[in-house]
């Protein structure tokens, strides 16, 4: 089985071709961050053009990498949602455009599922059932996985996301866009106590979250110290390195709730704030010591990708033929729907 394998939810323009029994052939991620930057953020429009203007071409050249021609694939596996819209259906018209004139099933994915499922990428790949730590730009949950398609959700963010709470009040200390692992890089300069940020929900019962009220604190703090040139430069990098630590210690005290909870000591982390290198280490600290295990995917496929995409539509491919493929494209999916393969 060969998969090709589309991810177009938002601002990566991303091909990959995924081989059930040789693995990842071909994997390319175009990136429009020298797009977006002059904004601050993604702007859905330019994001959608800009995925009409590369995807066909890397599609091709993923081909070309894997060495395959499009008599050779299986199907064609595409982000559904959730995501933008417009960055949905460039990417979902493209997959089952192709798909049909290929004879191909067209096998629509999950956008957080294909994140959760990243790390079976690697050699060292967690068993089931596990619990994952979601953690991106537009998602933070923790998720009960008992195998694919068996999904119980945990726990969520009420408001902002971990990695929209990291790009905002990267913003606010004058990082450069994309800001959170900008931050995250100043952060290793700062001293991490010098400023007592809140830990939001760690002291009420429950496994969701909220940062809207950290960033707020940072936000407060942030103004208090600007001067007429701005934020003095020791000010920022022990603000950048105060809010991480108050992140991770949210995340942490989550995540460890979440194994008392269920009795399962596997861990997965997934998304793109899921990179970040203090989390890691804590969070492999805390489970090493209670007898755990914490599995991750590598950076490449901590961020938006198509390897995972075209991972999770080999777990998902169809067992029986079906009709001709029709577009599918939600920006709001919940992923407990999700049925099994």
């Amino acid at each position: 089985m060969i998969i090709l394998g589309i991810e177009t939810s938002c601002d990566e323009t991303a091909v990959a071709v995924y081989d059930r029994d040789r693995g990842l052939r071909a994997h390319i991620i175009y990136s429009q961050v020298p797009t977006h930057a002059p904004y601050g953020g993604v702007v859905p429009e330019l994001a959608s053009r800009d995925h009409i203007r590369k995807l066909l071409p890397l599609v091709r050249q993923a081909l070309a990498d894997a060495g395959i021609g499009p008599g050779e694939l299986s199907g064609v596996a595409y982000t559904a949602g959730p995501g933008l819209i417009g960055a949905l259906l460039v990417g979902a018209t493209v997959a089952t455009g192709l798909a049909a004139a290929w004879g191909l099933p067209a096998i629509p994915v999950h956008h957080m599922e294909a994140h959760l499922l990243a790390p079976l990428l690697e050699e060292e790949r967690p068993a089931f059932p596990f619990i994952a730590l979601l953690v991106s730009g537009g998602h933070s949950m923790l998720v009960e996985v008992g195998g694919v398609g068996r999904y119980r959700v945990l726990g969520q963010t009420l408001d902002d996301a971990a990695g929209e709470a990291f790009d905002k009040t990267a913003k606010l200390l004058g990082l450069p866009y994309p800001g959170g692992p900008q931050l995250a890089r100043l952060a290793g300069e700062g001293r991490p106590d010098r400023f007592r940020f809140p830990r939001p929900l760690v002291n009420r019962p429950g496994l969701d979250f909220s940062f809207s009220g950290l960033k707020t604190a940072v936000a407060l703090e942030a103004r208090r110290l600007t001067g007429p040139g701005g934020i003095a430069e020791e000010d920022r990098v022990d603000l950048a390195n105060s809010f991480q630590e108050a992140v991770v210690d949210t995340l942490v005290a989550k995540c460890l709730r979440a194994v008392e909870e269920t009795g399962l000591q596997r861990l997965v982390i997934a998304g793109g704030v899921g990179a970040n290198r203090r989390l890691r280490q804590r969070l492999r600290d805390a489970l090493t010591a209670r007898g755990g295990s914490v599995y991750y995917p590598r950076n490449e496929f901590c961020t938006d990708n198509g390897a995972m995409v075209a991972l999770a539509g080999a777990l998902r491919f169809p067992r029986t033929p079906g009709p001709a493929p029709a577009v599918a494209a939600r920006a709001r999916w919940d992923l407990e729907e999700l049925p099994e393969p």
